[in-house]
């Protein structure tokens, strides 16, 4: 089998990874058909797409270091079965009210942060879940795979969403119907969850219950200059960059007057560089801190280029770019806070990952779409772009003047060489 997919050898892991890719596929529809169910109620308003995006990502940032520890408390099996139904439940109840159509933007607002809650807790725990399935020498091959994964499902979801969209009407009552097939796509990964074997698994004893546990693992992070930097740099990526499903809806109706198939086609193709950067993360064995970095500024630059260009064809060019650079950061970041971690702090460490990572969202998507609805949509981009790349130059140059601040003592405490003495 080949170095890329060597994974895949595991039973356990075949299973998991292709019930997360019927759900996967959900996922990427529902977005597509929220978004545009937003568009429909709110007569194309960014700002009211910046409020649902923004409320959906919302409990990553106020449930993430108590989900970490759920997660660390938990068996992680257990706990996953019980987050997709809980992703499930309102997904249903926002396809039957599209569907009905009956729904209203306010509804909309509440059933976004109720699946964003359950997707807090789902998080931690399907992050840290897949050191329970392979073998250390295989994490960093699963990490990619998963996120190839999640990429091929990108691929597929947009594009079948626009579709089905289009063809059902394009109206409000067609999203919901794409909403109701992704609350089915849950049953594939609860049910590849119980079919797992367990006497293949490698699950820790649950961590016991102690005060201060969530500040330990918040004291065990800050001692750590190296997850810090990453941290900070998944910070600026993901609060002001990576508002794909945001900026791209805009730029394909305000700026490209396209509907809602060609909106779709623009997550295709930016999942077609999301993919290849997932695979040939795959195939790396180690992942340093530079890559990480590099991939960042590579992916600010991209995104400012992509707010520049000046057709609908030249910019979906540019998405497969775009998804290549995101994905080889988010992936190696992932990858690096996993091996970098300590077993009893990783369910932690991945959500503080996650709270600053995604829950840095309703920070900055209702941000964006200010901007977007002042400015226009290609300052979404142009902005975005220019503070992610500042942000992250920050960041890199704070962790290389504590890193020469940490190595002065130890210059000066070493012992002065030996000379000789002429005679």
């Amino acid at each position: 089998m080949s170095p890329t997919f060597r994974s895949l050898r595991n039973p356990n892991y075949r299973l998991y990874a292709a019930g997360g890719v019927v759900s996967n596929t959900g996922t990427w529809m529902q977005r597509v058909a929220q978004d545009w169910l937003v568009l429909q109620l709110t007569a194309n308003s960014a700002a009211a797409l910046g409020i649902t995006t923004g409320l959906q990502f919302l409990p990553f940032l106020l449930l993430s270091p108590f989900a970490g520890l759920v997660a660390d408390r938990m068996p992680k099996r257990r706990l996953l079965q019980l987050t997709n139904l809980g992703m499930a439940l309102p997904a249903v109840v926002l396809g039957l009210l599209a569907v009905t159509g009956t729904a209203q933007i306010w509804h909309v607002y509440v059933l976004a942060f109720a699946l964003g809650t359950a997707a807090a807790f789902d998080a931690p725990a399907r992050q840290s879940f897949v050191s329970e399935i392979v073998d250390g020498d295989d994490l960093a091959n699963a990490v990619g795979l998963n996120s190839a994964s999640f990429n091929a499902a990108r691929l597929v979801g947009p594009a079948l969403a626009g579709v089905l969209i289009a063809a059902l009407g394009g109206g409000v009552a067609a999203t919901g119907w794409v909403i109701l097939a992704n609350a089915v796509s849950y049953a594939a990964p609860i049910t590849a969850l119980r079919r797992l074997d367990g006497s293949g698994l490698h699950s820790p004893e649950p961590t016991r219950r102690q005060p201060g546990q969530i500040r330990a693992g918040v004291s065990y992070v800050l001692g750590r200059p190296d997850l810090l930097l990453v941290l900070a740099i998944v910070f600026f990526t993901g609060t002001f960059g990576l508002n794909f499903q945001m900026t791209s809806a805009l730029m394909a109706t305000q700026v490209f007057d396209r509907g809602a198939t060609a909106y779709g086609l623009l997550g295709t193709f930016l999942a077609v560089g999301s993919l290849t950067g997932s695979l040939v993360a795959a195939r790396r064995v180690r992942v340093r801190l530079r890559l990480i970095v590099v991939a960042a500024l590579v992916f600010a630059l991209l995104e400012v280029v992509a707010g520049l260009m000046p057709t609908y064809l030249t910019f979906a060019l540019m998405t497969p770019l775009l998804g290549l650079s995101a994905l080889t950061m988010i992936t190696a970041a992932n990858t690096f806070m996993q091996l970098h971690s300590d077993p009893g702090m990783r369910g932690r460490v991945l959500a503080l990952y996650m709270m600053i990572f995604i829950g840095g969202t309703p920070l900055g998507a209702p941000f964006i779409g200010w901007i977007g609805e002042v400015a226009g949509a290609r300052w979404t981009l142009i902005l975005g772009g220019s503070v992610t790349a500042v942000g992250v130059l920050a960041a890199s140059a704070a962790y290389l003047h504590r890193q020469r601040l940490a190595e002065r003592p130890r210059a000066i405490s070493a012992p002065a060489p030996a000379t000789a003495v002429a005679g």
